[in-house]
C-alpha cells in the first residue's frame, strides 16, 4: 500500500509525435520567406521584355537547418511598372515564366546578370547557399535532403519561381533546382567537369547528349533550335605604343550564329562551317585584370605607403663613423668660414644644391663616398631645376624676382581653382611641383632614401635662397594663403621673410647712401661752402639717435623696424616754436589725409607710415587661439588677452603720433576707425551751425583698451619700433619646421597636391577624350577628398578606405583604353561605357575589318609570321599565301540547344527543354532545364 501511495509512481513519460523536426522547422521557414516576398502564386501574366531593358535587385535572408546557417536570395529583373490593361490574360493552365523564358531567343548571352541568368535564360529565381563559414553541401544525401525541402515549399506555398540550392564548392558554381506550376515541373541539373570530354568536344556530340536527356520516341522528332557563342580574346597589344607596360587589357571578341537548325551547320571532329568572319553577329567587350597594374594608381599606393613610414630624415640617410665625425669636427671651422664668405652676385648655378653650396660642405661631405648618395646626381640635378627652374639661367637678385604660379590655359576656370576644392596649392607652384618630384622619386629611384635625400637637398636650398636674400620661385607674393595645404603655407611665410629681409637691406643701402652723399657735401662745404650751411644740412639728417654711428645703429635690427618709405616721407613746415624745440618733428609721413586737420591745431592729418602685420600659418592661428584661450575668463586674464590682441594698434598709435605732432586719440579715431567718431551740427551761442564731434559710445566705456594703448603709446615712428614681426625669427623656425620634418611627414604635407595632380590629370584626358564614366567618376573622387581634406589633421588612411584609389585606378583604365580603342570608329565610347557593343557589320564591317587586322597581326607576331603590309589585300590570297590562322583557337565556346517536346510520355504536354554548354580549355559545363508532365505521374 505505501508503494501504492508514493506520487513517483504515478508519473509517466509522455511523447509528443506532433513536435516539429529541424527539417520541418527548416522547410516551414522557407515557406514563411517566399510569403513575405510575396512569391506566391502565378507568374504566368507578367510581360516578358529583354534583360538588357532593366537592372537587377535582389533580397536576402537568414536561414537555419538545425545549427547550419544558410542565406537564401531574391534575384529578379527589376522592370516598370505594369498597367493593368497592359497585362495578358492568365490562363488556368499556362505555363510559369520561368518556363517561358526557357523558350526565349531575346535573351541569350545577357552581357552582365548572374550565373544562372546566362545559363537558363531566366528573370526570377530564389537561391539557398552555405553560410560564410560553413562548409560545402558535398554530401549527396545533403544534397538531396535541400532539394527534397525546396520541392516540398514549392508545393505547400504554389511559388511558380525557380528555386536553386548551391552545392559542391562555391569555386564550382554549381547548382540544382526546381521550378513548379500547375500540372508542370522542371528540374534544372548541371554538370561540371574540368577537362571536355573527346566526344562532346562539338555540336555533334552535344546534342546526342539532348536528345538522350529529353527521350522523346516522336518521330520525326521536333526541330532543335540552336544558338552557337565562340569567344577569343587578343592580349597581344605590341603593334600599339604604350607609355607603360599594358595593365592586363584583353579585347574580347564573341561570334555568334542565332537560331540555327540541325541541318544547316555541321560542327564534329572532322569538320567545322563555324568560321567567325562568317559569323552574323559580332560584339566586343574590354576586359582587365582584376588588380591592373595601372601607372597612376601604382604612384599612389607607393604615395600612400610611404606615409606610414616613420623614420627621420638622419636615420635613413645614416650617419657617419665616430672617425668621420671627428673630422668633421676637424673641419668645421673651415667649413663654417666658408658659409661666411661673400656670395657671388648671380644667385644659382646650374648644378645641384649640393654643389650650389658645396663650397661651404666639401670637408664635412669629404668622407662620404658617391655610390652612397641614394640619388644619382644627374637625377638630382634634373629634379631640382625642375623645382627651382630660375636656377637653370644666371640671372642678378634683381631679376630673380618671385613669379606667381601659372596655370594650365587648357583647362576649364573651374579646373583652375581645384586646388581650393582639395586644399592644396596652385599648378605649377613650387609646393605642387615638389609633390609630383617626391612622388616620381620614390617610385622610380630609390624609395624612402631618395625622397629623405631630395628632402635634404631641398631644405638647404631654401637656406641658401634666406641667406642670400633670394626670392622663392613658384609662390605668389603676400601672406600665406590659408586656403592652401600648411606645407604651401610655411613656404609662403618664408618668403614673406625673404621680401622684408630683403626691403630692410635696400633701405639701409640707401641710407647708406644718403649718409655718404651728406660727408661728400660736408667736405665740399669746408672747402668752399658757408661752414653753416654745410653743418646745417649735416644737422638735418640726423634722424638716427645722437651719438651712435650707423654700424652701431643697425646692431640693434631686432628692436627696431626700418621703413624704405621713410626716404620720400612728406616733412611739414617748421615754425617757430619747432624750431626752438618747444615741439618734437614729426616723422614717419606719408600724405595728408583727405583734407582734415588736427581738432587741437590747424596742421594736416598725416597718415604715418606703419608696420604690416605680422603674417600667419594656420598651424601658428591655431596656436595663438589655444594661448588665448588657456588665459581664461577672469579680469586678469582678460586684460592681458586684450593687450596680446592689441600689439598692431598700439604699433599704430606710436607711429601716428610721430607723424602728427599735438594730436588727440580723437585724431587717431577719425583716420584709423571713422564709424567710431560721431559728429553732428549744432548751433552755437551765435546762431551759427558748426560740426561737433565725439567719440563713439563703444569708445567711453570705462577700461576701453583704445583709451589704455592711447596714454602708454609713445611717440616713435614705425622705423625704431620694435618689430611687430621679426623675419630672421620666423624665417629660422620655418626652416627648422621643415629640416625636422620626416619623409613621412613631408608625403602627408604633400598628399593633396598628389591627389589634386592625379585628378587634374584625368580631368585633362577626359576634356580631350569625353568619357561620362571618367567625367562622373572623377566628381565623386573630387567630391570625397575635399571633404576628407578640409578636415583638420585629417586621416589619410580613410583616403583609402573611400576607395579613391580604386575610383583613380577604373578612371585611369578608361583613359588608357579610348586611345587605344579610337580605331573603332563611333562605338568607342559604348566600349568603356557597356559590358557588351555590338559590332555593326560583324566581320565584314568597317570595324570588324580593323578587330579582324589586330587578331591577323597578333597571330603573325605570335608565330613568328611576317605582319600584313597590305590591308587591303584580298582575303583569299592573304589566306593562301599563308597558312597562319587569322584567329586563335577559341578561348570559350558556348552552345545553347532548345525544344519543347512531351515529357516523359507522348501523349504528355509538350513542354520547353533546354540544354546550355559551355566548352573551356580547363572547364565542361552542362546546364539543363528539363520539363515533366506531372499530371498523370
Amino acid at each position: 500500500m505505501a508503494a501504492d501511495s508514493d506520487p513517483e509512481s504515478e508519473v509517466f513519460e509522455i511523447t509528443d509525435f506532433t513536435t516539429a523536426s529541424e527539417w520541418e522547422r527548416f522547410v516551414s521557414r522557407v515557406e514563411e520567406v517566399l510569403n513575405d516576398w510575396k512569391l506566391i502564386g502565378s507568374s504566368a501574366g507578367k510581360l516578358l521584355f529583354p534583360f538588357t531593358l532593366g537592372t537587377w535587385g535582389e533580397k536576402c535572408q537568414d536561414i537555419n537547418f538545425a545549427d547550419f546557417k544558410f542565406y537564401i536570395t531574391h534575384h529578379f529583373l527589376k522592370q516598370e511598372c505594369e498597367k493593368d490593361d497592359e497585362k495578358d490574360k492568365v490562363e488556368e493552365d499556362a505555363f510559369p515564366l520561368a518556363m517561358q523564358d526557357l523558350l526565349c531567343m531575346n535573351n541569350d548571352f545577357p552581357p552582365r546578370a548572374h550565373c544562372l541568368v546566362r545559363w537558363y535564360g531566366i528573370r526570377e529565381f530564389v537561391v539557398i547557399s552555405p553560410g560564410t563559414n560553413c562548409e560545402a553541401i558535398i554530401s549527396e544525401s545533403k544534397c538531396n535532403l535541400l532539394l527534397s525541402s525546396i520541392s516540398i515549399s514549392l508545393a505547400n506555398s504554389g511559388c511558380q519561381v525557380p528555386m536553386f540550392v548551391q552545392i559542391q564548392q562555391k569555386w564550382r558554381r554549381m547548382y540544382a533546382g526546381e521550378c513548379q506550376g500547375p500540372g508542370v515541373r522542371t528540374d534544372f541539373e548541371m554538370v561540371h567537369l574540368r577537362k571536355v570530354p573527346s566526344q562532346y568536344n562539338h555540336l555533334s556530340g552535344l546534342l546526342d547528349i539532348f536528345r538522350s536527356k529529353i527521350g522523346c520516341t516522336l518521330s520525326p522528332l521536333p526541330p532543335v533550335n540552336i544558338t552557337i557563342r565562340f569567344t577569343y580574346i587578343l592580349q597581344d597589344w605590341q603593334q600599339h605604343s604604350w607609355p607603360q607596360q599594358p595593365p592586363g587589357i584583353e579585347l574580347h571578341l564573341a561570334t555568334t550564329w542565332p537560331h540555327l537548325t540541325e541541318g544547316i551547320v555541321v560542327d564534329n571532329d572532322v569538320y567545322s562551317d563555324l568560321d567567325p568572319l562568317q559569323a552574323p553577329h559580332w560584339s566586343v567587350r574590354v576586359r582587365t585584370a582584376e588588380n591592373p597594374q595601372c601607372l597612376l594608381g601604382d604612384f599612389l599606393s607607393e604615395f600612400f605607403k610611404l606615409c606610414c613610414r616613420k623614420e627621420s630624415t638622419e636615420e635613413v640617410l645614416g650617419r657617419g663613423s665616430a672617425e668621420d665625425e671627428g673630422k668633421e669636427n676637424s673641419d668645421i671651422s673651415s667649413a663654417l668660414n666658408k658659409l661666411t664668405e661673400p656670395v657671388a652676385p648671380v644667385p644659382i648655378s646650374k648644378l645641384s644644391v649640393s654643389n650650389m653650396v658645396h663650397s661651404a660642405r666639401k670637408h664635412i661631405r669629404r668622407h662620404r663616398r658617391i655610390d652612397e648618395s641614394p640619388l644619382n646626381t644627374d637625377i638630382l640635378n634634373s629634379v631640382l631645376l625642375y623645382v627651382f627652374p630660375d636656377a637653370a639661367v644666371e640671372k642678378s637678385s634683381e631679376n630673380s624676382k618671385n613669379k606667381p604660379a601659372q596655370s594650365n590655359s587648357l583647362l576649364f576656370p573651374c579646373v583652375q581653382n581645384l586646388f581650393l576644392q582639395l586644399k592644396s596649392a596652385p599648378i605649377d607652384s613650387l609646393t605642387y611641383r615638389l609633390a609630383l618630384c617626391v612622388c616620381l622619386v620614390n617610385y622610380n629611384h630609390g624609395g624612402l632614401r631618395a625622397v629623405a635625400h631630395l628632402w635634404q637637398e631641398f631644405v638647404l636650398e631654401l637656406r641658401y635662397r634666406w641667406e642670400n636674400n633670394y626670392l622663392i620661385y613658384g609662390l605668389a607674393g603676400g601672406p600665406p594663403d590659408l586656403r592652401c595645404c600648411l606645407l604651401h603655407q610655411k613656404l609662403q611665410m618664408l618668403n614673406c621673410c625673404i621680401e622684408r629681409k630683403r626691403a630692410r637691406d635696400e633701405a639701409r643701402k640707401v641710407l647708406e647712401e644718403s649718409k655718404e652723399r651728406e660727408r661728400k657735401v660736408s667736405g665740399s662745404g669746408q672747402n668752399g661752402r658757408p661752414a653753416s650751411e654745410s653743418a646745417t644740412a649735416s644737422a638735418s639728417k640726423k634722424e638716427v639717435s645722437p651719438g651712435k654711428s650707423w654700424d652701431s645703429w643697425s646692431d640693434s635690427e631686432d628692436e627696431f623696424f626700418e621703413c624704405l618709405s621713410d626716404q620720400g616721407e612728406i616733412e611739414a613746415p617748421h615754425t617757430e616754436g619747432e624750431k626752438d624745440g618747444s615741439k618734437s618733428k614729426a616723422e614717419g609721413r606719408l600724405h595728408p589725409y583727405n583734407n582734415m586737420t588736427l581738432l587741437n591745431s590747424t596742421e594736416p592729418l598725416y597718415i604715418p607710415v606703419t608696420q604690416e602685420p605680422a603674417p600667419m600659418t594656420e598651424d601658428l592661428l591655431e596656436e595663438q587661439s589655444e594661448v588665448l584661450a588657456k588665459l581664461g575668463t577672469s579680469a586678469e586674464g582678460t586684460h592681458l588677452r586684450a593687450r596680446m590682441q592689441s600689439a598692431c594698434l598700439l604699433s599704430d598709435m606710436e607711429s601716428f603720433k610721430a607723424a602728427n605732432p599735438g594730436c588727440v586719440l580723437e585724431d587717431f579715431v577719425r583716420w584709423y576707425s571713422p564709424r567710431d567718431y560721431v559728429e553732428e551740427e549744432v548751433v552755437d551761442e551765435k546762431g551759427n551751425t558748426v560740426v561737433k564731434g565725439e567719440l563713439s559710445a563703444r569708445m567711453k566705456i570705462p577700461g576701453n583698451m583704445w583709451v589704455e594703448a592711447w596714454e602708454t603709446a609713445r611717440v616713435t615712428p614705425a622705423r625704431r619700433q620694435r618689430r611687430l614681426f621679426d623675419d630672421t625669427k620666423e624665417a629660422e623656425k620655418v626652416l627648422h619646421y621643415l629640416a625636422v620634418q620626416k619623409p613621412a611627414d613631408l608625403t602627408r604635407h604633400l598628399l593633396p597636391c598628389i591627389l589634386h595632380a592625379a585628378i587634374l590629370k584625368l580631368k585633362e584626358e577626359e576634356a580631350v577624350e569625353d568619357i561620362p564614366s571618367v567625367r562622373k567618376t572623377i566628381q565623386q573622387a573630387t567630391s570625397q577628398a575635399s571633404k576628407l581634406l578640409h578636415t583638420p589633421n585629417y586621416d589619410y588612411k580613410k583616403l583609402e578606405v573611400n576607395n579613391l584609389k580604386k575610383k583613380k585606378k577604373k578612371c585611369e583604365l578608361s583613359v588608357l583604353l579610348h586611345p587605344c580603342l579610337m580605331s573603332f570608329c563611333r562605338f568607342v565610347s559604348s566600349l568603356l561605357e557597356e559590358p557588351e557593343v555590338v559590332v555593326v557589320g560583324a566581320g565584314q564591317g568597317p570595324a570588324g575589318s580593323i578587330i579582324h587586322r589586330l587578331f591577323v597581326n597578333a597571330q603573325r607576331a605570335a608565330l613568328l609570321a611576317p605582319l600584313e603590309e597590305d590591308s587591303g589585300r584580298d582575303r583569299k590570297q592573304t589566306a593562301g599565301s599563308n597558312k597562319v590562322p587569322d584567329f586563335p583557337p577559341p578561348a570559350g565556346r558556348e552552345i545553347l540547344v532548345r525544344t519543347c517536346v512531351p515529357r516523359p510520355a507522348p501523349y504528355s504536354k509538350a513542354l520547353p527543354q533546354r540544354l546550355f554548354c559551355v566548352l573551356m580549355r580547363e572547364e565542361f559545363r552542362l546546364a539543363g532545364a528539363f520539363s515533366s508532365d506531372t499530371s498523370f505521374f
